[in-house]
């Protein structure tokens, strides 16, 4: 299996773009709540230390996070030594550190990936995948998400979520500021047109903004998971062990991770909440069809 490097460097050009699309979306709303406020100033600085502040926050601590919100357990060797060695020898493969390992108990089949970097990286798997998994399709699985290490997508996706809670977060702060009466004072005041074409662009961009984040964000973590599984096949040499589990995984009857939750969701290697259809559903959806996954997979 050979991975497109065209593939591979469109989809970082278009992440950096992304990126780049967040930042200047953040510098605007700062300009229009500093508008709002009467200091244009002021309104970029709060957007500028915001975004500093949740960045950093979110940057260094988001991985630890993530887990204690999961309720995952670092493992050692002596509990768990089949994970222990199969991460072990991934991680050699792969030409990494080994992540360190964290098991969640809860009968779910699931598993994901998180950290900001290789060197501070952590793989997590429930217990229920561990015990109907055979080793072929847990190898499968933890070089899924190997690949999410090696690749940087668990840095990528952590800063995605942290532009994404600035966004609402000076979204929230703009429609609050217009409430208080500050661009209603500053129109009358100065009668700047522009001005209030600014603060008409930020009181829309307040309220779609948010939603547009977060399909964003999903639409990302869903071109993620193909190259992950593309990527996974190249450790394992062996494409039917991914695609098994995963064929486990859909036919799991309760796929509910009690202690996962939307702001998690988009990490696990499939989504961790019952099964539902629907066009929002779709449209929400923190992961690509699983039968068009495990369809790629066989064809590899």
């Amino acid at each position: 299996m050979r991975i497109s490097f065209d593939e591979t460097r469109n989809n970082k050009l278009r992440s950096w773009f992304l990126m780049f699309f967040f930042i200047i979306l953040i510098g605007f709303l700062g300009a229009a709540i500093g508008i709002t406020m009467n200091s244009l100033f002021f309104g970029l600085f709060l957007a500028v230390f915001v975004g500093i502040i949740y960045s950093m926050i979110g940057f260094f601590s988001g991985g630890n996070m993530i887990l204690s919100m999961s309720g995952a357990k670092a493992v050692s060797k002596q509990e768990y030594p089949h994970l222990w060695h199969a991460i072990e020898g991934l991680s050699l493969a792969a030409g990494i550190p080994k992540p360190k390992a964290y098991v969640i108990n809860d009968s779910a089949l699931n598993a994901f990936a998180t950290g900001r970097d290789p060197k501070h990286a952590a793989i997590t798997v429930t217990t229920g995948l561990l015990e109907k998994l055979n080793r072929e399709e847990l190898e499968g699985v933890l070089a899924h998400e190997m690949s999410h290490i090696r690749n940087y997508d668990i840095r990528f996706m952590m800063l995605t979520a942290v532009l994404v809670g600035i966004v609402t977060l000076l979204c929230d702060f703009l429609l609050r500021s217009f409430l208080w009466g500050g661009a209603r004072r500053r129109s009358n005041d100065s009668g700047n047109q522009v001005g209030i074409i600014m603060i008409v662009l930020g009181l829309v961009l307040a309220i779609l903004t948010p939603i547009i984040g977060q399909i964003i964000k999903l639409a990302i973590s869903r071109k993620r998971e193909y190259m992950a599984d593309s990527s996974a096949v190249t450790l394992t040499r062996y494409p039917l062990g991914l695609a098994n589990a995963l064929d486990k995984i859909r036919a799991d009857p309760d796929p509910l991770v009690d202690k996962a939750n939307k702001a998690t969701a988009h990490l696990f290697i499939s989504t961790p909440f019952r099964k539902k259809k629907g066009l929002m559903t779709r449209l929400f959806a923190t992961h690509p069809p699983i039968e068009e996954r495990i369809k790629r997979l066989k064809e590899m």
